[in-house]
């Protein structure tokens, strides 16, 4: 197993539930059928705190909250609403690590961002694809992560967006142990091309907004340029 692969199933995960999201649903019954699925193909367990997918509604995605504290709300998903789902399968201690933020407007999801009808909600996730590509454009072999970090946090000012998250970093290592991973943080002047791959997952909103807007990928080095898994 690559995480590649786990990242694939990861992806495989989100679409399965961009399918299955219809307003009424619960946060819990979405959980367990976003689980059971990663379960049922391909994944052995799940590592980060033994929960496979985080999610968040309406104004709970605005919140950051570790693994370690986090219970999934008992609400419905509304007619027009916002959900955050954060993966985090494994397989053989292999990890996948994959977060999108998804759009319902009268009742289902919306998987083209230009038709998004909430201009707030369609900006938020643009905001976030432009860091990405940002981040790409930035990134080299020589790139340390303080250096993603000042770059990225400025660019997340730049656009008129805050970074929600509760340590303040924007990705992490990808490790066999949870507790070895290292951040996209102030003060860490490794390379990140020293680590096998590394996650970029930017958690931002406005200062006045109720909602946060998440997007995460892995990202690794091949023949010295940075790709996708």
């Amino acid at each position: 197993m690559t995480i590649r692969q786990m990242q694939d199933l990861s992806r495989d995960t989100m679409e399965y539930a961009s399918k299955i999201i219809v307003s009424g649903m619960t946060l819990i019954e979405l959980r367990g059928l976003c689980e059971e699925y990663m379960l049922s193909h391909g994944a052995d367990s799940f590592w980060y705190w033994d929960v496979g997918a985080f999610i968040f509604s309406g104004d709970g995605t605005a919140a950051s909250v570790s693994g370690r504290e986090y219970k999934t709300d008992d609400r419905q998903i509304k007619h027009n609403d916002i959900i955050t789902i954060d993966l985090s399968p494994q397989r053989d201690s292999v990890w996948g690590d994959y977060a999108r933020t998804l759009i319902v407007e009268n009742g289902y999801v919306v998987t083209d961002i230009d038709c998004i009808q909430n201009i707030e909600w369609k900006r938020g996730l643009e905001a976030e694809e432009h860091l990405h590509e940002a981040m790409h454009s930035f990134v080299n072999t020589d790139t340390t992560f303080e250096e993603l970090f000042h770059y990225i946090n400025n660019e997340i000012k730049i656009l008129g967006y805050v970074n929600l998250d509760f340590l303040g970093n924007l990705g992490h290592s990808i490790v066999k142990n949870k507790n070895d991973r290292i951040y996209i943080e102030k003060g860490n002047r490794e390379k990140l091309s020293s680590v096998e791959a590394f996650t970029f997952e930017p958690h931002i909103s406005t200062q006045k907004s109720a909602f946060g807007f998440k997007k995460e990928d892995i990202y690794t080095f091949c023949d010295n340029t940075l790709v996708k898994l």
